[in-house]
């Protein structure tokens, strides 16, 4: 029997994150969270409103901690090693697309509260894009960027790239190198 006691944010989150990706969002409730946590619903409820709720503040903590990964890409002084190291980061954690696809489909409530969470979110993912914007400036001093492609559809083509699938268990060093590949010279051979 579920009983109250004492669970970390990070055990909340972690558990969110494992049936997120075993059920999807349709799966996803808070009886199957507490029977993880072995908590009772109301302790649940004691934070969280509802599900949406709980699962855009589960996407916040995820894109925090990579903003904070994403501060690293600093420490590298050219274009490529940035490159290489932002490709190795996307990679790292395989279950980002479905992650991705699941934020898209919460669906934004009249609740004000639940507003300001999703208004959070997406400061979140603008302040990565600003942060990004060095790379790609430093990409384009370096002369390494098409002058004539825009920078959001560059970034966008390096994030998308993780929505590849790789269905014959290509390694991941050599996936991610041939990825970075194509990014910077295409997939025509230009001798």
């Amino acid at each position: 029997m579920a009983r109250d006691r004492k669970f970390s944010t990070e055990d909340l989150y972690h558990a969110t994150k494992q049936i997120l990706l075993e059920q999807g969002y349709d799966g996803f409730h808070f009886g199957l969270l507490a029977e993880k946590l072995d908590i009772s619903r109301g302790a649940i409820y004691k934070y969280f409103d509802n599900r949406e709720e709980l699962i855009v503040n589960f996407m916040r903590h995820e894109m925090k901690l990579f903003l904070t990964e994403l501060k690293n890409v600093e420490q590298f002084p050219s274009f490529d090693e940035k490159l290489t190291f932002l490709l190795e980061l996307i990679f790292k954690n395989p279950a980002v697309p479905r992650l991705i696809e699941i934020g898209q489909r919460i669906p934004i409530h009249e609740n004000l509260k639940m507003k300001e969470d999703v208004f959070k979110l997406e400061d979140l993912r603008l302040k990565m894009y600003q942060h990004l914007q060095e790379f790609i400036d430093l990409g384009r001093e370096e002369q390494k960027l098409n002058p004539s492609v825009p920078d959001t559809l560059i970034l966008g083509f390096i994030f998308q790239s993780i929505m590849i699938p790789n269905h014959f268990d290509i390694p991941q060093s050599k996936w991610v190198q041939s990825i970075k590949e194509i990014l910077c010279h295409g997939i025509l051979n230009h001798q």
